[in-house]
């Protein structure tokens, strides 16, 4: 999917819709550190699926594209969240 690097859409922060850049997130890795995910692997290990399903299911084919928006009136950012596809390319807007 093409997308453009620049979209007019509406600003949180401004209350108005303006001209916003666009940028990928960068996948961040995952936090197998966090007290709630060793809580999480503490709970699977041993007893089956009790007390919750084992997650070792087949993931998705695509993982949804997260945005990030820029302002360019008040150069804030907000993020949205995309859509499911295999591929994604930011574009110059053609005139």
């Amino acid at each position: 999917m093409k997308f453009p690097k620049e979209i007019r859409t509406f600003c949180p922060y401004c209350k108005k819709h303006t001209l916003h850049k666009v940028e990928i997130v960068k996948k961040r890795p995952r936090r197998t550190l966090a007290h709630g995910q060793r809580r999480f692997l503490r709970k699977m290990k041993g007893y089956g699926s009790f007390p919750k399903e084992n997650p070792k299911k087949r993931e998705k084919a695509t993982k949804k594209v997260n945005l990030k928006l820029t302002c360019h009136e008040c150069k804030k950012a907000h993020s949205i969240k995309g859509w499911r596809v295999k591929k994604f390319e930011l574009v110059e807007k053609e005139r």
